[in-house]
């Protein structure tokens, strides 16, 4: 998966937006306002930040070379994953839906209910 894949995924994600709140150079993807997904899409190798339950997440890094913690994140609470084709799509598919489930999971009930 490329990066415009996953982009698409990630903008696939019920009431998913693209954002651009640090300048254009870094993609930002939300829901309800939180952040699920960025990227910089002018880097190579392209690369995605995803929030991923902590567990998960050093489970993640120990088994892919190409997921490490995330850059310029909480790195307990989200990964940076490299998109250099070592990882199998279904993977990352199922990673993005994992950050934006967290995210869902977080917001107030009121606005879980609005989605």
């Amino acid at each position: 998966m490329d990066l415009e894949d996953a982009i698409a995924h990630c903008l696939s994600q019920p009431h998913a937006t693209e954002e651009t709140p640090f300048g254009p150079e870094v993609l930002v993807y939300k829901v309800a306002g939180k952040i699920f997904a960025l990227t910089a899409p002018g880097d190579f190798p392209a690369t995605l930040n995803l929030k991923c339950e902590p567990g998960r997440a050093l489970d993640l890094r120990d088994g892919y070379a190409a997921i490490r913690p995330g850059y310029h994140m909480n790195k307990r609470h989200w990964n940076t994953v490299t998109l250099d084709g070592s990882l199998p799509a279904a993977l990352l598919r199922e990673l993005i839906e994992h950050s934006y489930q967290l995210v869902v999971r977080g917001l107030p009930k009121k606005v879980r209910e609005g989605l």
